[in-house]
């Protein structure tokens, strides 16, 4: 097994495999969740660490307080930056979701965070979703191929 804490484990199915690095090629994602009964998406950068979702999110926010212990929804795209000849993806995680105290290998995946958020300073929560319903879906212009593992 690889040292490398983002590297994926042989233990995940193939779709989410493909999910997990299509995720590490984009920063950001939204987590959807709900709020005294109400929806509510939050952006988050994200990094993937053994085939989970590790999560930092503001947390003058106060969005994790829903997130923790509930089951959450992640989601992340490259549709802002694919050019009009290139597939569109977009990847949907469903897991539990948990408060964690990420160790220094896995806070340098981050890279540095954010100096203010709504004008105040950035104050950062982690959070980890283990994957437990996976979805991708592409959107392509000419020729019907999917889109597949890199090796």
């Amino acid at each position: 097994m690889s040292s490398d804490p983002s590297a994926s484990t042989d233990s995940v199915d193939p779709d989410e495999q493909l999910a997990l690095e299509l995720l590490r090629r984009t920063d950001y994602g939204r987590v959807a969740t709900s709020m005294r009964a109400l929806p509510f998406l939050a952006v988050a950068r994200h990094v993937v660490v053994g085939g989970k979702i590790l999560l930092r999110l503001h947390k003058g926010f106060g969005y994790h307080q829903a997130c923790v212990g509930s089951v959450v929804a992640y989601g992340a795209d490259n549709a802002d930056v694919a050019s009009p000849r290139d597939v569109r993806w977009t990847v949907q995680c469903i897991g539990l979701c948990e408060a964690v105290e990420p160790t220094d290998t896995e806070l340098g995946l981050f890279g540095p965070a954010p100096r203010f958020a709504d004008g105040e300073p950035f104050d950062p929560v982690y959070l980890r979703v283990e994957p437990q319903v996976t979805k991708v879906h592409t959107l392509r212009v000419g020729q019907d191929h999917r889109l597949q593992r890199v090796r």
